[in-house]
């Protein structure tokens, strides 16, 4: 099949998604998706499906109280969509036919999953699928255990697999008013939300050199870096938040092992998964800077997560150390990192931050800031919306029709992949220059 004839692989998948979110909008607004049996008007509507597909978790409405049991799970299938790439259920859509991938379907699921090829695409859908089954299930089974008995049978299994799914999908939905504020000090609950949390960002090739590590008897290059990253920084955030947030607002009153447990959730879910315990207008500046550093980096390619990513983050600081050193090379654990790596590292974080400083431009234009907030009340979200963490200082509820607007094209952008939505926009073809000019430095520094 002459892929070339058709729709570029970037642009279909853009459209892919768009379709999704379309398809989702148009449920929502259905009088049967609202508790009060009224229609949703059509922003909010594409809001929250912008927001679920893309699994960011940012609300205009709120999710338990707005939506009925049918429109909430419209939006917990949006996030199992969004999770594991609308790609994986058309190849799974092949399998139960019995029918072959054809090409396109197998480079766009290659794309969509952040493979390194398209090769074996029946066998990692199936790894994706049921490995997310697996963990979503066990998921569920743990947090019945203390749903069951706060709420009974029904009532616990329904909040036990929305909450398992969206957890592992780094959704950030819940279905409580003030998301999981009730829950802090409660190391069973957030022990069992941190690790589905992981599990989910972690990535799908991450899980498969683990899961295979005792017929290989080797990690990837990409694994080796994702772990070392994802481990390091869970370190670094729960020194930082331990030393910067002693009483986390009005919880003082935990004992040392809660408030180490809080801790550790809180140096998790700013990674793009979007719940929280304490509310963070009540963090200090330094709290608040630290987690809108995380929301940028998010998780790892391939995952359910967000930002611009851990390798990247990895790579650059990696190559920033090389140079320092005086060395030509970025290399880790004896092995170098091509000059397209580096080079894609160092475009994605430029890329993006532009992008942010572009997006918070706009917003401090449109919308209010309280008189006690400063800028951050707005970089703050527009971070968490690209991260797709869905965290906030209270902007995003107060957004205007254009705040939305932004705030949808921020997730979408940071779900899809910036470069994915840029090659749709801008080219469809990619030539290699048939000449180079004459080479020049200029100075740096």
């Amino acid at each position: 099949m002459n892929v070339d004839k058709k729709l570029p692989l970037p642009r279909m998948l853009t459209l892919g998604f768009i379709i999704i979110i379309i398809v989702g909008t148009l449920l929502l607004s259905l009088p049967i998706a609202t508790r009060s049996g009224q229609s949703t008007n059509y922003i909010d509507a594409f809001f929250t499906a912008t927001s679920a597909t893309c699994i960011t978790g940012m609300t205009v409405v709120n999710t338990a109280i707005h939506w009925s049991i049918f429109g909430k799970v419209v939006i917990l299938a949006l996030v199992e969509i969004g999770g594991l790439g609308f790609m994986t259920f058309a190849v799974l859509l092949f399998i139960f036919l019995r029918r072959k991938v054809d090409l396109t379907t197998s480079l766009l699921t290659q794309q969509s999953l952040n493979l390194q090829s398209a090769a074996n695409i029946y066998s990692v859908v199936r790894l994706v699928v049921n490995f997310s089954l697996l963990i979503q299930a066990l998921g569920t089974i743990l947090l019945f255990a203390d749903f069951g008995s706060r709420y009974g049978f029904w009532k616990g299994l329904g909040y036990s697999i929305f909450h398992s799914i969206s957890a592992f999908c780094n959704a950030g939905f819940d279905l409580y008013p003030n998301s999981l504020t009730r829950f802090a000090g409660d190391p069973y609950l957030l022990l069992v939300l941190s690790g589905l949390i992981i599990s989910g960002s972690l990535g799908f090739l991450v899980w498969k050199d683990i899961l295979f590590f005792h017929e290989d008897r080797r990690l990837s290059l990409h694994t080796k870096l994702a772990l070392t990253t994802y481990l390091g920084l869970i370190v670094i955030s729960f020194v930082v938040f331990l030393a910067t947030e002693r009483n986390f607002g009005d919880h003082s009153q935990l004992n040392f092992f809660q408030r180490l447990v809080d801790t550790f959730f809180v140096s998790v879910t700013p990674r793009t998964a979007g719940f929280y315990i304490f509310n963070y207008n009540s963090f200090s500046d330094a709290g608040v800077l630290f987690t809108i550093v995380l929301m940028f980096i998010g998780g790892t390619p391939g995952s359910t997560a967000g930002g611009i990513k851990t390798t990247t983050v990895g790579i650059l600081l990696i190559k920033v150390w090389s140079i320092l050193r005086g060395k030509r090379d970025a290399t880790f654990m004896g092995r170098r990192f091509s000059d397209d790596n580096v080079n894609r590292s160092l475009t994605l974080g430029f890329l993006v931050t532009v992008t942010l400083a572009i997006a918070a431009l706009f917003l401090l234009m449109t919308e209010s800031i309280p008189r006690h907030m400063g800028f951050e009340y707005i970089v703050f979200d527009v971070v968490s919306a690209f991260g797709t963490t869905g965290l906030t200082l209270g902007l995003t509820p107060n957004l205007t029709w254009i705040g939305k607007l932004i705030f949808c094209a921020l997730m979408f952008m940071g779900r899809v992949g910036i470069f994915t939505v840029m090659y749709s926009v801008l080219t469809s073809k990619h030539p290699d220059d048939e000449f180079r000019y004459p080479e020049e430095n200029v100075m740096i520094g």
